[in-house]
């Protein structure tokens, strides 16, 4: 078979070109998926039209130069549709036709069945429907508001995902925010994977609700190219953020799927495949040198440059003694991290509880809110860090828990931004379950490469909380509504991996207590109880719960022969298992050990009767240990 001849277009080219473009990009989205075995190629032909206009005419985007900060950027939120995403950048001349046909889906190789950073002209992994639009929010507000650019940022969503609550977050703050450098393409093809979507092709509906939340919005023909060509040309005036309805058709091209329900996510099979490139016009070599970035002499802070490195940050300073909540020293530790211009801070309308606005008072141009809206708030952080700033977002604990799909995929992403959860454990009081965080050390701690904090003081969390600033990857720092006792003085370190013993008599220690945050306190007061019997206890603060400090807990292990762990949340996924978790990957010998930890539903009441009901607090703490040094 002779190869097609290749043919560039540019961005003058006519719609008829742009027509054979879409088409070719229905071939491949055919011939990958079929040659994979898997896919889904007919979401994927409904957004071809849309696709070809915006690349030939619109996206301003250097292909052989993706992370040139002037560039556009697009976010395919339909990531099963990513067949047409590697049909595009095959006819960007970003990939080849041998790498879309025979790596597609396939073991170790980079064009993965839903798109990732991998590939450099992925800004973010998509796939969990309904997270994109949130993405394409956060990076339009770095590239307006922190890196001051002209940029326009665009994003592609389906029909289906448009249930999800977090889509309406984003076009909520699109529209708060005025984002009028941000432009989502809806493909309205009526159906979703197991038949007609909830709206259909009432496109109107989809329509009134984006203005509700702040957006204009413009229904077009999908496949009207002259349509699709005024629609982003109108999304581009800088006017407002803009929501495309553009009606479509499942299997456009393809009359034997074409609107047929029963074929997402399967592909063609061969002899339909070949039917259905004969009918598309065959197989074409179209290269596609759309507009480019231009220089922007109006930006101001290039990404990925000009952070940290010779800023002096002056951290908070305490003395030992001062009780200090250790969700103030987050926030005022946050506030001189401001010094450092990457650094950023969100906040979820609870600043002020968690401290974060702080940080606003001092940089309030670098201090966004998302309001009540927590898994917007983590895509923004995820936006903000695609262009190169440390985002540290907080919120109560317990309510980052509804944003963990959006903690899990920016793992995916590779992401790297900290986290704050305050307000943790039944320490809080009064208020009630509903506000306890007794679930996220074990969330945090299943996240890909995630480091988890949980320091015990207003001195260990300054240090920690500087400490983020320098972690790839998610960081998540565990703080406590009430104040404590500075146990450690303004100079003592605290490397992530590591702890403290605080309490250490020698060779007659007969059980180690090992804390964190207010059980770490509650560690120390039992300490003191039982050197009153005559138990000398040893005490671990165990500041670092991801990656944890083996070589301590497995000493202590050895020359005491017995731990007591106790923790403020559920027995599963915490400090506990943790440190079996460390003990067994260690192989020493096995210590008598008891676990603390919260098992039963709490209600209100103050700190005191919370711990103790609980079975967490200091006389618990004691008790345990006096039954395991008597065995």
């Amino acid at each position: 078979m002779t190869a097609p001849a290749t043919t560039t277009l540019g961005p003058r080219s006519d719609l008829s070109q742009v027509f054979e473009l879409a088409q070719q990009l229905r071939v491949d989205s055919v011939r990958a998926s079929t040659a994979a075995g898997s896919g889904h190629p007919t979401s994927s032909l409904s957004a071809a039209d849309l696709m070809a206009v915006l690349m030939t005419r619109h996206l301003r985007y250097d292909w052989d130069a993706p992370d040139d900060p002037a560039g556009d950027h697009l976010v395919f939120s339909k990531g099963h549709a990513s067949p047409l995403l590697y049909a595009m950048f095959k006819a960007a001349g970003a990939i080849d036709d041998d790498e879309l046909m025979t790596t597609y889906r396939r073991f170790g190789h980079r064009l993965q069945g839903h798109p990732t950073p991998e590939l450099p002209w992925v800004d973010v992994a998509t796939g969990s429907l309904g997270q994109g639009i949130g993405y394409a929010v956060g990076i339009a507000l770095a590239v307006r508001d922190l890196e001051k650019r002209s940029s326009r940022v665009w994003a592609l969503c389906g029909d289906s995902e448009m249930s999800e609550g977090s889509v309406w977050e984003a076009l909520d703050k699109a529209g708060h925010h005025r984002l009028a450098n941000l432009t989502v393409l809806i493909d309205v093809n009526r159906l979703g994977q197991r038949g007609p979507t909830e709206l259909g092709w009432d496109t109107g509906a989809y329509a009134r609700r984006a203005e509700a939340f702040g957006c204009r919005a413009i229904e077009v023909d999908g496949h009207d190219l002259e349509a699709v060509d005024r629609a982003l040309t109108t999304a581009a005036d800088g006017q407002a953020p803009t929501v495309i309805v553009a009606r479509t058709v499942k299997g456009r091209g393809v009359s034997e799927v074409a609107d047929k329900g029963g074929w997402h996510g399967k592909a063609l099979p061969e002899d339909l495949a070949e039917r259905a490139v004969a009918e598309l016009g065959g197989v074409r070599d179209l290269r596609v040198r759309g507009p480019r970035p231009a220089a922007d002499p109006s930006a101001s802070t290039p990404a990925g440059t000009g952070r940290g490195g010779a800023v002096t940050v002056e951290l908070p300073r305490y003395e030992v003694g001062d009780e200090v909540a250790t969700r103030k020293a987050f926030g005022a530790t946050l506030a001189a991290l401001g010094a450092r211009p990457e650094v950023v801070a969100l906040d979820a309308e609870v600043g002020n509880s968690t401290h974060a606005e702080e940080f606003g008072k001092v940089h309030p141009e670098r201090y966004f809110q998302a309001y009540i809206a927590e898994q917007q708030m983590i895509a923004d952080a995820v936006g903000m860090a695609v262009r190169g700033f440390r985002p540290y977002a907080t919120t109560f604990a317990a309510f980052l828990t509804r944003a963990h799909d959006f903690i899990r995929m920016a793992a995916v992403s590779r992401i790297t931004m900290a986290l704050c959860g305050t307000h943790s454990g039944v320490e809080i009081g009064a208020d009630g379950p509903s506000q306890m965080g007794v679930e996220d050390l074990a969330m945090m701690r299943a996240v890909l490469g995630s480091t988890v904090l949980y320091p015990s003081d207003a001195t260990s969390t300054a240090a920690l909380t500087a400490a983020m600033a320098d972690l790839d990857g998610i960081s998540y720092l565990r703080t406590t509504r009430g104040s404590y006792p500075v146990l450690y003085g303004p100079d003592e370190t605290f490397p992530v991996g590591g702890s403290k013993t605080l309490r250490e008599h020698g060779a007659d220690d007969r059980v180690t207590l090992v804390g964190a945050g207010v059980t770490l306190h509650e560690c120390l007061a039992a300490a003191d109880e039982l050197a009153a019997d005559g138990v000398r206890a040893r005490v671990v603060d165990l500041y670092s719960v991801k990656p944890v400090d083996t070589a301590t807990l497995a000493r202590a292990a050895r020359e005491t022969g017995a731990l007591v762990v106790v923790e403020d949340h559920h027995p599963e996924g915490g400090i506990g298992e943790a440190v079996l978790s460390a003990l067994a990957a260690d192989g020493g010998p096995r210590p008598a050990f008891a676990h603390l930890a919260v098992t039963e539903l709490p209600g209100s009441g103050t700190t005191e009767e919370l711990l103790d009901a609980c079975g967490i607090s200091r006389a618990h703490i004691a008790r345990a240990a006096r039954s395991l040094v008597a065995r």
